[in-house]
């Protein structure tokens, strides 16, 4: 279900009152792949309610710069409410998702294994009302940037990678 932060903070209220433990995640989710399929799994398996938080549309422009997001927050938001994991979608407009994150107040905080908890900016916001932070590892091989970098090389070239008398030289296939 696709709610507004205030709308959904409501709902977790009634979810933690039957004694459900909330957990969060976010991203911009701006290409599904299986590395994120992944990670919501991982996520959902901390609690009983699974929240995801999305970077709107403005938002990720500015994380990723000129051409993104390829998908509207929209799309976005309905592929992931979609999904069996995800319980709640919400859109933030934020760079992070620390206005969320106090907002909701969720249990847990589940972030992919390419961040160290000592490095995310919402940490202090998690921490600072008894929140706990999951670190869950990343699918190796799946990344957007990755997909979008294939996707521009175009059908039939590929990156290939050789070692010359211990140096690294890449070229196109």
């Amino acid at each position: 279900m696709i709610v507004t932060r205030e709308e959904l903070a409501r709902l977790l209220e009634e979810e933690r009152r039957r004694g459900r433990r909330i957990v969060f995640t976010n991203g911009c989710f701006d290409i599904l792949h299986l590395g994120h399929l992944r990670s919501l799994e991982a996520a959902r398996a901390q609690g009983d309610i699974l929240v995801v938080g999305i970077n709107s549309d403005t938002s990720v422009r500015r994380l990723k710069g000129k051409g993104r997001p390829i998908h509207r927050q929209a799309e976005r938001a309905a592929l992931l409410a979609g999904l069996k994991p995800v319980d709640y979608v919400v859109v933030f407009d934020e760079d992070t998702p620390i206005e969320t994150i106090r907002a909701l107040r969720p249990d847990v905080h589940v972030k992919g294994g390419d961040y160290k908890v000592e490095d995310l900016p919402e940490r202090e916001a998690v921490e600072g009302y008894g929140g706990r932070i999951v670190i869950v590892p990343l699918v190796t091989g799946y990344s957007t940037t990755k997909i979008l970098e294939r996707l521009r090389r175009g059908p039939g070239e590929r990156t290939v990678t050789m070692k010359k008398k211990g140096r690294r030289s890449t070229r196109k296939a």
